[in-house]
């Protein structure tokens, strides 16, 4: 059995487009949206905000938890949990140096997305944004009695929408 890699994840949308992060990962280029690991002492809200701001240099601010995903990869069997929250654009700073295998940040419409699957890190990245489009939204309170959710990675996973 493979552990459980637990990430969080934001879908940022500005003017009925989509953050997305373009960078490389597993020796491809792919998209995904701004996101990351949880560090020690961190909710999954200060890891969301923090991941937009590395990898894409835009501040953002937490509006809502979309859900939780667990993806399994199909070649490898590794499992991803992951996060996900709405979050409202800030600012951008176009001058900030972007995290290591940044290539930048593009903004998409739903149909742009759709388009480049062959692209998506996962299939994860289309269905958070099809469900934030639809209203889907959870409870804050879903997460908060499992805090700090790297202790609780079960308990989460047992909230997981499959993807």
């Amino acid at each position: 059995m493979h552990s459980t890699d637990l990430t969080v994840a934001a879908v940022v949308e500005h003017e009925g487009r989509f953050l997305l992060v373009e960078e490389h990962a597993s020796g491809r280029r792919v998209l995904s949206q701004p996101g990351g690991h949880i560090e020690a002492g961190e909710s999954p809200e200060e890891a969301v905000i923090r991941e937009a701001l590395e990898e894409t240099g835009c501040d953002v601010a937490c509006a809502g938890l979309v859900g939780v995903y667990l993806w399994i990869h199909p070649q490898t069997r590794q499992q991803f949990l992951r996060i996900v929250y709405a979050a409202t654009l800030l600012h951008c700073d176009e001058n900030r140096k972007l995290d290591d295998g940044i290539l930048g940040r593009q903004w998409m419409t739903l149909e742009e997305v759709e388009q480049r699957q062959p692209m998506l890190r996962s299939p994860a990245v289309l269905r958070c944004v099809r469900d934030y489009i639809s209203g889907k939204r959870q409870s804050d309170a879903l997460l908060t009695g499992m805090l700090p959710l790297q202790h609780n990675v079960d308990r989460v996973l047992a909230t997981a929408d499959l993807v």
